[in-house]
């Protein structure tokens, strides 16, 4: 059979032509080396078909269109008397991935991300991927603060072009924070701020919570503790810079710096009430809230303020209010104004009381604690009250109430209660002895939700 080969290897990686040989038109098209893959599969990707003319750029690009797949680690076209020939090579499957020396981490949470990156069985391996397990599971241990892990690989060929995978882990010992520096800090002394970090050098108790070994998570929930700290003292300017995380060359030591710039503190020079109804008055509004001018700025003052008008609409109705506190900084004066934008919406009612999670007390027992009732105005202090007569049952381990808006109307919601039921049975057992009784015995139930109905029952039998 006299083939005559279009290409052999593609353009992209080798530098060659995809075509070497005189347009032809395609009479037919055979697929050649598929053992996994359907022909069809290949058609579907292939951008040729019966009828067309095979020309270098309709070359270059059906080559293209099948490297593209992933499926296959060498693609050729060529031609037999009008008859497109597709040999291609598959690349292998995976049959196994093996995970050893893991102690840090549950093997299905690794196996997990290892998938996303697509390492797993059943996909098809390629060695670029390989190398991006590799960098995840470094990732991941980089992560813990184990500077000094290393991972090696292995893939073993095995029959019917399949492959088994092999990552091996030296975790090695965690990196220790050595020393945490901070940059701009001129308010507060180093102390004060590493006061508000949980990251900190080996001390005592350290080998407990393990807080002198560094992860970017415990870092950055340290940086927002300190951008609290500054923020609810006034510094409305304050910013993190820049943070940097050296290690040394043995990679057991971890040095971090803070560079950050404090700003001037910041003082309330005004309140304002802007009411998108006319329902409440500004002083009523201003009533609700304890900010006042000539206080010092606080970050968590302002956000407990706007609960606190929701809260107090949601009181009277209002589920749905929207409080947004506007702020006018004079950056000259080291002052900022606010507006409060009140808008109560509309005032809604309680159209359904959804009770879940209830699998033995009856449905009965934990409405009649319900202050809030189907049908009445929606109450916050209500909905709290109610909350706390369920937890003082002692039936429930957890209760969480939502509120779920009804479609179509704007006046309506649904509060949606789960409980979760926690035991409410007490046996015991105990024995005596004594010289006018002999040995006696002593046995006690008490159950304080009976058959679910919310009654006790206690029993006790002595012998």
């Amino acid at each position: 059979m006299d083939l005559k080969k279009l290409a052999g290897v593609w353009a992209l990686f080798f530098g060659a032509t995809a075509w070497a040989g005189e347009p032809f038109v395609v009479k037919d098209i055979r697929v050649e080396g598929i053992q996994r893959t359907e022909a069809g599969t290949v058609f579907s990707y292939l951008p040729l078909k019966v009828g067309d003319t095979v020309t270098d750029e309709r070359a270059t690009a059906a080559l293209h269109a099948l490297f593209s797949t992933g499926f296959f680690k060498d693609v050729q076209l060529l031609a037999d008397q009008g008859v497109l020939v597709v040999r291609v090579q598959e690349r292998p499957t995976i049959a196994s991935v093996e995970l050893n020396g893991i102690k840090d981490f549950p093997k299905p949470q690794l196996l997990d991300n290892l998938k996303l990156v697509g390492l797993a069985e059943g996909r098809i391996f390629d060695k670029a991927m390989l190398e991006k397990s590799e960098q995840e599971l470094t990732r991941q241990y980089i992560a813990r603060g184990k500077y000094a892990v290393a991972v090696t690989t292995s893939v073993t060929e095995l029959e019917r072009n399949r492959v088994a995978v092999k990552l091996d882990v030296t975790e090695g010992d965690p990196s220790k924070i050595r020393q945490i520096n901070f940059v701009g800090n001129t308010h507060y002394r180093d102390k004060t701020l590493l006061g508000e970090m949980k990251l900190t050098t080996p001390g005592m108790f350290t080998w407990l919570t393990n807080n002198d070994q560094y992860s970017k998570p415990k870092l950055e929930a340290d940086m927002e503790a300190i951008r609290s700290l500054y923020l609810n003292s006034g510094y409305m300017d304050f910013s993190i810079d820049s943070t940097q995380v050296s290690i040394s060359a043995d990679k057991k030591d971890i040095y971090i710096t803070l560079n950050i710039t404090e700003g001037e503190p910041y003082t309330v020079s005004e309140l304002k009430m802007a009411v998108a109804k006319g329902e409440f008055s500004d002083e009523e509004l201003r009533g609700m809230i304890d900010i006042r001018p000539g206080q010092t700025f606080s970050r968590q003052a302002l956000t407990e303020a706007s609960d606190k008008i929701r809260e107090e609409l949601g009181d009277k109705g209002y589920a749905f209010a929207n409080i947004s506190a506007i702020p006018d900084i004079d950056k000259d004066t080291h002052q900022v104004a606010f507006t409060f934008m009140v808008d109560p919406m509309q005032r809604a009612y309680v159209r359904r009381i959804n009770v879940t999670g209830n699998d033995k007390t009856k449905d009965e027992v934990v409405r009649r604690e319900f202050r809030q009732m189907e049908g009445g105005w929606f109450s916050t202090s209500k909905i709290k009250k109610s909350k706390q007569r369920l937890d003082r049952l002692g039936f429930f381990g957890a209760t969480n109430v939502e509120t779920q808006a009804v479609s179509g109307s704007s006046d309506q919601l649904d509060l949606n209660l789960s409980v979760e039921e926690k035991p409410t049975g007490n046996f015991q057992i105990g024995a005596g002895f004594s010289n006018g009784e002999g040995i006696t015995l002593l046995a006690g139930v008490t159950q304080s939700n009976l058959f679910g109905t919310g009654n006790s029952l206690s029993t006790q039998i002595n012998t």
